[in-house]
């Protein structure tokens, strides 16, 4: 089975959880939500003697896509994800970024993904689960073999994704946890888009937002 490395790498003024994943013995991979700061990116890629092959996204917010275009144009590579319903929100990337003092260009992705879609990182692959609430489009990648995801900012340690957004929807977020992520089984662990890590069984005993979500 092929054994996955995971490098995290704090990014914007927000320290969202940009992630290096590669497979440990072909060094082939992926970044997932660079929001910025892509020289910082570039170098932990060059450090872990990473090869690139795409970058994957989970939703469209300035903190996890401000960075993509740059670094596909940089990478040569393409961009896979979020969902289309997210479009809106990559269109506006160069106004997002700069009521936060950064510049960040709109782009679209070269593969939207959809709920059943595949992602693969060299011989990792991952299920592509639709978790809109936090935004329309947020996907969720989750790795069966490894028993893990990556979670965007659908579930984090002790809380859930911000709703309070015009497009946001509290209802429809704790419909996607209890629908799409707690089935998946308490030993599935995640990284969340912010803060540590955590996993399903922890957020389902301790998580204050899901005490009612059975």
């Amino acid at each position: 089975m092929t054994r996955p490395k995971i490098m995290i790498i704090p990014v914007t003024p927000f320290q969202q959880n940009c992630s290096l994943i590669w497979n440990a013995d072909t060094h082939i991979g992926a970044v997932i939500d660079p929001g910025g700061d892509v020289d910082a990116i570039l170098q932990a890629v060059e450090q872990s003697k990473v090869t690139v092959e795409k970058i994957l996204l989970t939703h469209g917010h300035i903190d996890h896509a401000g960075g993509a275009a740059e670094l596909r144009d940089r990478l040569k590579v393409e961009i896979e994800g979020p969902h289309t319903e997210d479009a809106f929100l990559l269109d506006r990337l160069k106004e997002s970024g700069a009521q936060y003092g950064y510049e960040a260009r709109p782009f679209t992705p070269d593969r939207w993904l959809k709920e059943g879609d595949k992602v693969t990182v060299g011989a990792l692959e991952f299920a592509v689960l639709e978790c809109p609430g936090h935004t329309p489009g947020s996907v969720v990648f989750f790795n069966n073999a490894h028993r893990f995801c990556f979670m965007g900012d659908v579930l984090f340690q002790g809380s859930v994704g911000r709703t309070d957004f015009p497009y946001g929807s509290h209802d429809t977020l704790i419909a996607s946890i209890r629908d799409k992520l707690l089935p998946l089984g308490d030993d599935v662990a995640f990284l969340p888009g912010h803060g540590p890590a955590s996993s399903i069984g922890e957020e389902r005993r301790s998580n204050p937002f899901l005490a009612n979500v059975s």
